[in-house]
């Protein structure tokens, strides 16, 4: 089976790890290529600080006693996090196999979760991750400190999820005619991924010629591949059309560039992308 296309999940101790890994075993499934568990362990030395002297007010000597006594407790909670990331990973394993997928790897880390995934991505063909992790959970921030760097760095497409596994059966692709769209229409059509589903392309824009042209070759393009696709344009800004046809056409799996056009420069997601994302409970796949 190969590994050069594989689909990696990005696992933790949030109950968004369940989540994760039945969507890469459904995704692994569907592509053909084996699943790669991965766990990132952060490391915070501070954290092991419990010393009963932190005053730094300690004879000669003392220091270095101090500092030996901070790295084993350190070493010490690395030891029971690589444990607990075992345990983790041996569970998950064992589920997606349940769930299916045929060959599936785990693989555990010490180091920082974007670069690590930078470091692996010419051999990742998929990338799912849950939009919120434990940090989130502690937080209740809407999206994950990781997602947007994550998306900032990697050019690769990227399925965030943040409910209970339903295999995806209708599937809408937000399009606006634009570059980074007619990519994820094409990409959608060299895929097996999606093979076999309903999908829709919906432009929030004005009907008119133009948009009649632009979901033309969005049509085209999908048959041409031999899938099947209903098109349609409705007015309005993109994040309430996009919403309201999720809800009337249940869809179960929502397909949208990464990035939208937005004079905020310093916003790591386009304004329209983390806003659809932030009002989404469906999984949605990110596309460059």
């Amino acid at each position: 089976m190969p590994d050069h296309n594989k689909v990696t999940a990005c696992v933790d101790h949030s109950r968004f790890a369940d989540y994760v890994t039945d969507y890469g075993a459904w995704a692994a499934q569907r592509m053909g290529t084996l699943l790669d568990l991965l766990h990132v362990l952060d490391r915070h030395p501070e954290t092991a600080a419990s010393s009963s002297d932190h005053s730094g007010a300690i004879g000669l000597g003392a220091q270095d006693d101090l500092l030996q006594e901070l790295a084993e407790s350190e070493r010490q909670t690395l030891l029971s996090a690589r444990e607990r990331g075992r345990t983790l990973l041996a569970r998950l394993r064992q589920r997606a196999l349940d769930a299916g997928a045929t060959e599936v790897d785990i693989r555990q880390r010490l180091g920082e979760l974007t670069q690590t995934l930078v470091e692996q991505a010419p051999a990742i063909g998929l990338l799912v991750l849950g939009r919120r992790g434990a940090s989130a959970e502690r937080s209740g921030r809407d999206i994950g400190r990781h997602v947007e760097a994550i998306v900032r760095a990697l050019h690769i497409p990227i399925l965030t999820v943040t409910d209970a596994f339903t295999p995806p059966q209708r599937v809408l692709i937000a399009y606006d005619g634009g570059s980074m769209t007619r990519r994820a229409v094409e990409w959608v059509g060299a895929q097996p991924l999606l093979a076999g589903l309903d999908i829709t392309v919906c432009m929030a824009s004005t009907p008119s010629a133009q948009t009649e042209k632009a979901l033309d070759w969005a049509r085209q393009t999908l048959q041409s591949r031999g899938m099947t696709a209903q098109v349609l344009a409705r007015a309005g800004d993109p994040e309430s059309v996009i919403s309201a046809v999720l809800k009337e056409q249940n869809i179960d799996l929502l397909i949208m560039g990464a990035y939208s056009h937005s004079p905020v420069r310093k916003l790591l997601l386009g304004s329209k992308t983390a806003d659809l994302l932030r009002a989404s409970t469906i999984p949605t796949l990110l596309l460059r």
